[in-house]
């Protein structure tokens, strides 16, 4: 029991000395929330704290005109749209690893579909942008999916699913801020607040609630606003949570004395978990961190990405004090400023109506007359210096006009030229795009890693096809024999569709896409029409996808040494394609019945050209 608390206490202490060294940075997270909310009057102090700027004048111009929150949500949308389809690669040509890597494709899609997997990316994506770095976190929930069983107790017991959350950069801490990989950190502290009911709900241990502050949104920002009127911003404030406890783990990569890792939880003064790293999910079947990063844009010798929003920062409050300048300068021309000798007229009446139209001045005879004090001229460099930062806003951010505006000034510039426009946008987002592309392939290998190593049980899987046919089957995890995920290049959203539209077009009229005989076949125009967006026309069904898909139904009988009978209605020259593609593919040479399967399907073949001369003949 003292070897456990000893052991609590060190966690504490490690997870307390991390977090003191990346206070700067967490204050810099602060900032850049609030200026993304538009609180862009706060600043950090000198010792550390976020402050607010309060109005100096009642007369005061101290309006916030946000360009950096437009700014990120063009760059969020930006990223999130160019993150195209993953697909599986088989691990050899053997027709059992092609079916695995379908069936691993099939359930990354149904995965993706059923955890929303798009508006995960886009929430943590959101994250990225502001503070510059975001995390996922791929875990198996053993009380998620369908029931197999009650227990004794009679609680149900599930049969696990993965699950994928957002970590914000607040909840993570490395043992050493200058490691630039998150595979090169040798100890990773993740740290939340959860309710003390939640902590034993999971874990079945009572934990006494603690201080625990939290970021929360706070409307009582009233600094802002200008002559005659006040306005409110929300900011972040921290605020105190009652009945939670801070929940700490602790993951160790493997070491020579403990070769499986090790994870270590506690919450308060108690210790819930001291193990080995759960999941083996590493590309060598080892145990690793079940973290993903994503960065916005990487920083040498340093662990967490750097934000646009920094950079944008001082432009923001420069471009904020020249608008609210002007607005000064304007107020000063419509109310005036009088210069009024002392006892001449009534200046408490003077204050109170001010020169209203039609206003009767009694002056005091023999004293000299109220002037309107004049106003010099609106300098030109106010006017300069909005434009230039305007045009810095956009050098700065990556986000040019064909993002953030109406794509009607481009109407006098060829397509030519504006895909080298878009293409140039393309470039200068680079960084986050690869970064975020990289997340979602990584997350697709943890999740066939979890699948591999958790799904002992056949499970149901549903397939939709592209002629709404639904296919349904069982799985387990050893039909899952490669985890090699890449992109699916037909389905790269990089490229919109108008230029999907224009390269396909420019294929067809260079005679690309015609086969041997000069004919464009039918299953050319149907992957052409998938490759547009368009897939099937109507509900008509394919009689082409679905010859293919028996013929190889077919092939998997052939292996099974059952009979494979011939119907009058197949058509014979694709059976015949996918037959002889499979015979010289498949790694079958190895089996021992390799000569009866060959001798079956070549007679099968023979039967086939047998009718289509007959057909012919006739």
């Amino acid at each position: 029991m003292k070897s456990n608390q000893k052991l609590v206490e060190e966690i504490k202490a490690d997870y307390l000395s991390r977090r003191e060294k990346r206070l700067s940075l967490e204050r810099q997270w602060q900032l850049n929330i609030n200026f993304m909310m538009g609180n862009q009057y706060s600043y950090i102090a000198s010792n550390g704290s976020l402050r607010e700027d309060d109005k100096q004048y009642f007369w005061q111009e101290k309006e916030v005109f946000n360009h950096i929150a437009p700014i990120v949500e063009t760059r969020i949308s930006k990223i999130s749209a160019s993150t195209p389809n993953v697909t599986v690669v088989p691990a050899t040509t053997d027709e059992s690893d092609i079916e695995s890597a379908k069936l691993s494709k099939e359930i990354l899609s149904s995965v993706y579909n059923r955890l929303n997997i798009a508006d995960i990316q886009k929430s943590a994506t959101t994250w990225c942008e502001i503070c510059g770095t975001v995390f996922y976190k791929v875990l198996w929930n053993t009380n998620s999916g369908k029931t197999v069983a009650i227990s004794e107790k009679g609680q149900a017991i599930k049969e696990g699913d993965v699950r994928v959350e957002v970590v914000t950069p607040f909840e993570i801490f490395p043992d050493n801020l200058s490691t630039e990989r998150l595979e090169d950190v040798k100890s990773l502290i993740y740290a939340r607040a959860e309710n003390v009911e939640d902590i034993k709900r999971e874990w079945g241990v009572d934990v006494d609630s603690e201080k625990v502050y939290s970021f929360t949104l706070d409307s009582n920002v009233s600094n802002l606003g200008g002559l005659g009127y006040d306005a409110h911003i929300n900011k972040i404030a921290n605020t105190e949570m009652s009945n939670h406890a801070v929940v700490i783990e602790r993951y160790v990569q493997p070491t020579m004395d403990r070769p499986n890792g090790r994870l270590t939880i506690v919450a308060g003064n108690k210790l819930l978990f001291d193990g080995d790293l759960p999941y083996i999910n590493d590309e060598l079947n080892t145990r690793t961190f079940p973290f993903v990063k994503q960065v916005s844009n990487y920083l040498p010798g340093n662990f967490f990405g750097v934000s646009i929003v920094d950079r944008l920062i001082p432009l923001q409050r420069a471009y904020n004090a020249v608008r609210n300048r002007k607005h000064e300068y304007f107020n000063r021309s419509v109310l005036n400023v009088l210069a009024v000798e002392d006892g001449s007229v009534d200046t408490d009446a003077l204050e109170l109506d001010g020169l209203s139209p039609g206003k009767v001045l009694v002056y005091r005879q023999g004293s000299k007359i109220p002037e309107v004090v004049e106003n010099p001229k609106l300098n030109i460099d106010f006017n300069e210096e909005e434009e230039r930062l305007l045009s810095e806003f956009k050098t700065v951010s990556g986000v040019s006009d064909m993002m953030t505006d109406s794509y009607a000034k481009y109407t006098n510039l060829s397509g030519v030229a504006l895909e080298l426009l878009a293409e140039q946008d393309n470039e200068r987002l680079a960084t986050a795009i690869d970064s975020a592309k990289l997340a979602i392939k990584t997350i697709a290998k943890y999740i066939l890693r979890l699948y591999k190593q958790f799904a002992k049980m056949p499970r149901l899987l549903k397939i939709t096809g592209e002629n709404n046919s639904v296919k349904m089957f069982y799985w387990s995890n050893n039909e899952i024999c490669s985890d090699d995920v890449v992109f699916d290049a037909s389905t790269d959203i990089t490229d919109s569709l108008g230029q999907k539209r224009t390269m396909l077009l420019d294929l067809i009229k260079q005679g690309l896409m015609f086969d041997q005989d000069g004919k464009f076949s039918e299953y050319t125009r149907k992957k052409c029409l998938d490759l547009l967006g368009f897939g099937m026309w109507d509900n008509n069904i394919d009689l082409h996808s679905l010859h293919i898909e028996r013929a190889k139904e077919e092939n998997l009988n052939f292996l099974k040494n059952e009979k494979v009978e011939i119907l009058p209605i197949d058509e014979h020259q694709l059976h015949i394609d996918e037959h002889t593609a499979f015979l010289l593919s498949a790694n079958i040479k190895d089996r021992e019945d390799y000569k009866t399967i060959k001798e079956n399907i070549l007679n099968h073949i023979l039967e086939h050209k047998k009718l289509i001369k007959g057909e012919e003949n006739g």
